[in-house]
């Protein structure tokens, strides 16, 4: 089986990164292989580590309020570069306006505080196809 590899990445100027650590440590007790950027990333880096990276999905991960701007920026340097194949996923504080705008960007799932770890889990195994 395939190891699937996922970035989870914090952008902007949000410092809070519990939330993404904590997804980072559940994807990895479920055997994915997880780069994580760190904090204060721009979008320009989270998308080349993604590239060098060769990773499979990125997890966006935003509680500053900048989610529409910066999500939106990653989707279009994707776009920009032709790079359709990675899944994108983001949380945080994120209202539910919001949502669906972000995903017409290309989106396929949002999460919202309280989401448990396993439906983040589930969303990412049937997006890539993961055959328990």
């Amino acid at each position: 089986m395939k190891k699937y590899r996922i970035l989870i990445g914090k952008p902007g100027l949000d410092g809070h990164d519990r939330g993404a650590k904590f997804i980072a440590r559940a994807l990895r007790d479920n055997g994915m292989e997880v780069i994580y950027t760190g904090i204060r990333q721009t979008p320009e880096q989270i998308v080349a580590a993604a590239i060098q990276e060769d990773v499979d999905a990125i997890g966006l991960s935003l509680l500053s309020g900048a989610h529409n701007i910066l999500f939106s920026k990653v989707a279009d340097l994707l776009k920009e570069k032709k790079i359709d194949s990675i899944v994108l996923f983001g949380g945080g504080v994120i209202p539910e306006e919001d949502i669906e705008y972000l995903k017409t960007k290309g989106f396929r799932a949002i999460f919202t505080p309280g989401t448990p770890t396993s439906e983040v889990v589930k969303f990412l195994q049937k997006e890539l196809e993961i055959i328990e």
